[in-house]
Formats: C-alpha cells, sequence, structure tokens
C-alpha cells in the first residue's frame, strides 16, 4: 500500500502522524510512504529522518494526497485540503466530526472511508488510539489554567499549590476519565484542592484508590456541578462521549456565578465543548477569551504544544491499526471490531451512529458492506 503522510495545516499544529520509526515499521512490511517536506520539522524530525527509513520525499501536498492509498494525519481536514479527497480513499486520523458537519458531508459526497482515531474502542470501552492525546491534554490543562491564573494573564492572581498560611487554589474537574484523572495528577501535584464531579460509582471508587484520598469525587448531577463550579478557580471540561458531541454540562448561569478572574479548560472543545460558554474553538496562538469575568481557554489541538512528545505517543498508539490496515486493506476493518468502530463514513454514507445523530445525516451501518462474519473469532 502506498501510505501519505502530509504536513498538518491547523493554526499552530506542529505534530506529525508518524516519527520515521513508524516508517521503518511500514516500510519494513514492503509499503511505500510519501511523507511532505517539512512535516516532521514542528516535531523535530528532518526530511533526511524520514528519508533514511526508506519514505519518499514529496515536494507538496498534492502530490502526496494524491499518490497515497491511505492517508495518515493528525488533525481532521481543513476545508482547503477537501479538494483532495476521492473514491476510495482511505483516510485515518482524528477526525471529531460531530462538531463538524461540513467535513462529514464532504467525506460523504467524495466517498471516502475515514477511519477516526478517536472511535476505535476495544471491548472493554477504552479508546487506545484517543488515550495518549487525552493523558497529554489532561495534564496541560492544568499547567495552562495555572499559567492564566497569574494576575498578568487576567487571572485571579491565585498560586494553585498557595504557599504556608494561605490556602491552595480550588480545582475542579467535570469528568473523570482519562483527562480528568491525567488532569488531577498535575493539580495535586502543583498542591491544589481537587474535586472530580463524576457519574459512575466504579469510576470514583477507582480514584478513590489510586488518588489515596488526596481528592474528593462527587456524583455529577447539576446540583453538585453548580456548587462546585461556583467554588473553582481552575475548571476543567474533561467529558467525552464517543463520537457525539460533548453534553453542556456547566451551563451559562454557573460561568455567571464564576468568581471573576478563574479560569475554564474545556478540553472537550473537539467535541463542541462541555461547558456552555465555550462556543468557538480558539488556538495557540489567540487561546483565550474572556466573558461573564471568567477566563475561557479553548484550544481544539492543546497536545499541540508539545509536537515531539505528542508525535511519539501518537504513533506509539496508532502504527499497529496502520500496519494492520496498510497489510490488509479492508480486510483488516472486517476482522477487528475496534477497527469497525472506528470507521465513521464508507462507501458515501456515515456509518457511526453518533456521528450521524450529532450532524444530522443519515445513518447506514457498517454491516452493510461487511460478509458474513464469525463474531466469536473478531479482534475486540
Amino acid at each position: 500500500m502506498k501510505i501519505g503522510v502530509p504536513k498538518e495545516i491547523k493554526a499552530s499544529e506542529y505534530r506529525v502522524a508518524l516519527t520515521p520509526a513508524g516508517v521503518t515499521m511500514l516500510t519494513a512490511a514492503g509499503h511505500a510512504v510519501f511523507v511532505e517536506t517539512g512535516a516532521g520539522e514542528g516535531s523535530g524530525f528532518e526530511d533526511r529522518d524520514y528519508e533514511r527509513e526508506g519514505a519518499v520525499i514529496k515536494a507538496t501536498a498534492s502530490e502526496v494526497w494524491g499518490q497515497a492509498d491511505m492517508i495518515m494525519k493528525v488533525k481532521e481536514p481543513l476545508a482547503s485540503e477537501f479538494g483532495y479527497f476521492r473514491e476510495g480513499l482511505l483516510l485515518f486520523t482524528y477526525l471529531h466530526l460531530a462538531a463538524a458537519p461540513d467535513l462529514t458531508q464532504a467525506l460523504v459526497d467524495k466517498q471516502v472511508t475515514a477511519i477516526a482515531y478517536e472511535t476505535i474502542q476495544l471491548a472493554n470501552g477504552s479508546l487506545p488510539l484517543l488515550t495518549p492525546m487525552s493523558e497529554v491534554a489532561g495534564r496541560m490543562a492544568v499547567q495552562v489554567g495555572s499559567q492564566f491564573l497569574e494576575a498578568f494573564n487576567g487571572g485571579r492572581g491565585v498560586l494553585l499549590g498557595g504557599v504556608p498560611g494561605v490556602p491552595p487554589a480550588d480545582v475542579v474537574i467535570v469528568g473523570g476519565g482519562v483527562v480528568g484523572t491525567n488532569a488531577a495528577k498535575i493539580a495535586i501535584g502543583m498542591g491544589a484542592n481537587v474535586v472530580i464531579l463524576e457519574k459512575s460509582a466504579d469510576r470514583m471508587r477507582y480514584l478513590d484508590d489510586i488518588f489515596g484520598g488526596r481528592i474528593k469525587t462527587v456524583m455529577s448531577s447539576p446540583y453538585h456541578i453548580a456548587e462546585a463550579v461556583s467554588r473553582a478557580d481552575l475548571l476543567v471540561g474533561a467529558v467525552l462521549i464517543p463520537g457525539a458531541k460533548a453534553p453542556h454540562l456547566v451551563t451559562e448561569q454557573m460561568v455567571q456565578g464564576m468568581k471573576k478572574g478563574a479560569v475554564i479548560v474545556d478540553v472537550a472543545v473537539d467535541q463542541g465543548g462541555s461547558i456552555a460558554t465555550v462556543d468557538r474553538p480558539t488556538t495557540h496562538t489567540d487561546p483565550i477569551y474572556i466573558k461573564h469575568g471568567v477566563i475561557h481557554y479553548a484550544v481544539a489541538n492543546i497536545p499541540g504544544a508539545v509536537p515531539r512528545t505528542s508525535t511519539f505517543a501518537l504513533t506509539n498508539a496508532t502504527i499497529s491499526y496502520a500496519l494492520d490496515l496498510a497489510n490488509r486493506g479492508w480486510e483488516a476493518v472486517k476482522g477487528s471490531l475496534p477497527l469497525q468502530k472506528g470507521v465513521n463514513t464508507h462507501a458515501g454514507a456515515v456509518t457511526h451512529e453518533q456521528v450521524a445523530a450529532s450532524t444530522g445525516i443519515s445513518y447506514t451501518p457498517l454491516e452493510r458492506w461487511l460478509d458474513a462474519i464469525a463474531y466469536d473469532r473478531l479482534e475486540t
């Protein structure tokens, strides 16, 4: 198979879909890898690093897209890239289509098979390709939140950990999944008071066990969310429903009741945001806006700020799936339930139910294109 790795064009996005080590695995298996010149520079990889591992460097994005059977990216294609879509192309990247109806329609119109990193799901419910970036984003949410709490950034002038005789800041995390857990790790390390709101009693027991009582867990409900948000110096939105828009658990009225100069970091912004006042994504170059006296940080590609760490972590997670797709093509999808859950569009249809519901485009089950399968022998 011919695999293409174009340079990311989203604002301040310095990650790349493959490290040179990832290229080695694909070329060793007999596949051709085309990398757009400069694609890896933001992550510290030069063209010659890729060439050394067998990749062919292409001068333009159009060459990469035009010659590849499968495109590997980090972020969803932007409108200027829609023209590269064509029937039969396999696109393997983060898509977040629930919040992108125009992109979804373009993929459908051009009959692209689009497999989203974020909806590949194992039998235990985990999201193996989303997890590493969620870990990065969760940890960074507290890191950047603490910076915007500083007075010269417009914040309340509060140090997360306080000092002897001065109480620490209150960090409230809505959602106790991967993002929330990693946000809590950093917030605890910085000495903050941490509250996690979570709807699963089992997950709260798990969090209580791993943190040894150093955080407070609270059952997520409108009443408890409102109470916690009113006390927050830093509020982290960490809610995820795979493939669907994030629910607005924090209302505008709750934000209006927050302390002036408090900070919101909504990690769910690329899925529409879990906080009602997060009405638009921001960028690393223009990361915040202020509403109701509260600083809103809504960068949709938080891990892009640490591209070298993120690119290594991403390739570690994606390469086995990429190799399987390159080796077996559609047969890889037919033989893998996790990959089937990853298929968002195929043959001119939306094949992920949550994406269809969120975008208003009709849903067609993927099974239409799958042969009769002995499901007990599927990879799960």
